[in-house]
């Protein structure tokens, strides 16, 4: 039997992307499709998704707005691609420049609830076949963007007189980030269209607000995460986002399913974005790209420097405050680092300055630049990802890809996918990287004087280099997990 499902978010590579979340959008519905499935994905009409998408034709008019003068359904695809998309066309809410959740001040859209609410009713009528041609036996819904496709067809059922708890599709909802709740003021309720009784801490109702991401959380069928880990560390008040509690009572619901890499895009032996290509087996590409990245942001071009990188939003998150504590220890010790991202003022003031006071060995650009994300991966010796949580984690699956050895906070994806070069670890031939335990100061310090201890040692560096380039964390492995959890629903 093939299966028919939806994935709903808000992002997609290449055509929109704040994080990797437009990653696993691009990838997992390919991969499900590779394996027999036939999957199709929703997403709102951002102008570039609008622009990007090809051989868009209308599908439907949807006859609630939630306040855009219009809106309807298109149907097109990825360019170079057979993934099918969905796209909502209501320019009023969509068609807007810059970042699709923050205005110019970098301020969350106030009319962000009704946005993100069309989404998720939209799906709902997909289901109800909006789409003559196509309706889908199960809906992923992907983050608090889509938080509310599992209670609009938990609505839709009941107004069928479908068995309490029943809906018309079975529904997943994955967690990429629980930070990330969709918090709302409780007077947005009225504007919703869902039943009264579902604003209720038994419903979407947190704390007297509204929460689109507890909405997926309550009435999803399963719950998904991006990794094992974090699967059992949402579960804890350190970590629960106060949302603890409904996760604890899910988990026979809850399953951590690691994201996969999309080797089509990062492969340092094909990819057009670096200098040399290279491989496990033929290296010499690697060294060419680190001169490479030297010379592009001005440092000494010293072959023998650990070039330490960093591609990450700038924010405590990712555990960047306690790196900037520690860049002396880089410095002084003779190595380099890299530094590509923006976030917050103080760490982007904090690493500017460090590149003021030591040009020849730290080099920081504030924006997103993917090609030179992909350049900063594959000449870096270390990619360092400290993060103090992290669901997943790409980055470091990449740096794995590209021999540039993850130096990691235990903890989430990081957790599940880097094995620390310690001597037992070493000796037994499983070390893929770095990884400190207790996110302080001295334990990452302690991380990165190990990086140049193995660094020093050029065979054990090698071999550990190779036996990184080596793992495979392709989405195939993934996809037959969802698929079995697809089949386990229907």
């Amino acid at each position: 039997m093939t299966i028919r499902v939806l994935h709903v978010a808000s992002e997609l590579y290449p055509l929109l992307k704040t994080g990797g979340l437009a990653d696993v959008t691009a990838a997992l519905p390919a991969a499900l499709i590779e394996q027999g499935a036939d999957a199709r994905l929703l997403l709102p009409g951002f102008a570039s998704i609008a622009q990007g998408l090809a051989d868009l034709h209308p599908v439907a008019r949807l006859e609630r707005t939630f306040g855009a003068p219009q809106a309807s359904l298109e149907l097109g695809r990825v360019p170079g691609s057979d993934l099918p998309v969905y796209m909502i066309r209501a320019d009023a809410f969509y068609s807007r420049p810059g970042n699709p959740y923050l205005d110019d001040e970098h301020v969350p859209y106030g009319d962000n609830a009704q946005r993100f609410a069309l989404l998720g009713w939209a799906a709902a009528q997909l289901v109800q076949h909006a789409d003559p041609a196509w309706a889908p036996q199960i809906v992923q819904a992907h983050d608090w963007h889509a938080g509310l496709v599992p209670a609009y067809l938990r609505a839709a059922a009941r107004e069928r007189g479908l068995p309490q708890g029943r809906s018309l599709a079975r529904t997943v909802f994955t967690v990429h980030n629980l930070a990330y709740q969709g918090i709302f003021p409780a007077q947005q309720f009225a504007n919703l269209g869902l039943p009264s009784d579902f604003f209720d801490m038994h419903g979407i109702e947190f704390y007297g607000q509204l929460s689109f991401l507890k909405a997926g959380l309550y009435y999803a069928d399963k719950i998904t995460t991006v990794s094992p880990t974090y699967a059992r560390e949402i579960q804890t008040v350190a970590q629960g986002g106060g949302l603890e509690a409904l996760l604890r009572g899910r988990s026979h619901d809850l399953v951590g399913i690691l994201n996969g890499v999309d080797y089509t895009v990062w492969n340092p032996a094909t990819d057009g974005s670096i200098a040399a290509h290279f491989s496990a087996d033929h290296m010499s590409g690697k060294l060419r790209c680190k001169t490479a990245l030297q010379a592009r942001l001005k440092l000494a071009q010293k072959h023998d420097a650990p070039v330490f990188g960093v591609v990450s939003r700038l924010t405590e998150q990712k555990g960047l405050d306690l790196l900037l504590g520690a860049l002396p220890e880089i410095v002084s010790r003779g190595g380099q680092l890299v530094v590509l991202g923006t976030g917050d003022a103080s760490l982007e003031q904090g690493f500017t300055r460090a590149a003021r006071q030591h040009p020849d060995a730290v080099a920081v650009e504030l924006g997103f630049d993917e090609a030179l994300a992909h350049a900063i991966v594959a000449g870096s010796d270390v990619i360092a990802v400290p993060s103090r949580f992290e669901p997943c984690g790409l980055t470091q699956l990449y740096a794995l890809a590209y021999g540039a050895l993850p130096l990691v906070h235990r903890v989430g994806g990081l957790a599940d996918t880097v094995v620390d070069a310690s001597l037992e670890n070493l000796a037994d031939g499983f070390a893929t990287g770095f990884v400190f335990e207790r996110f302080e100061p001295d334990a990452l310090t302690a991380a990165i004087r190990r990086a140049f201890a193995l660094y020093a040692r050029n065979h054990d560096w090698r071999d550990t280099r190779t036996r990184a380039m080596q793992q495979d964390f392709g989405w195939a492995a993934s996809a037959q997990r969802y698929l079995a959890l697809y089949r386990e629903l229907l």
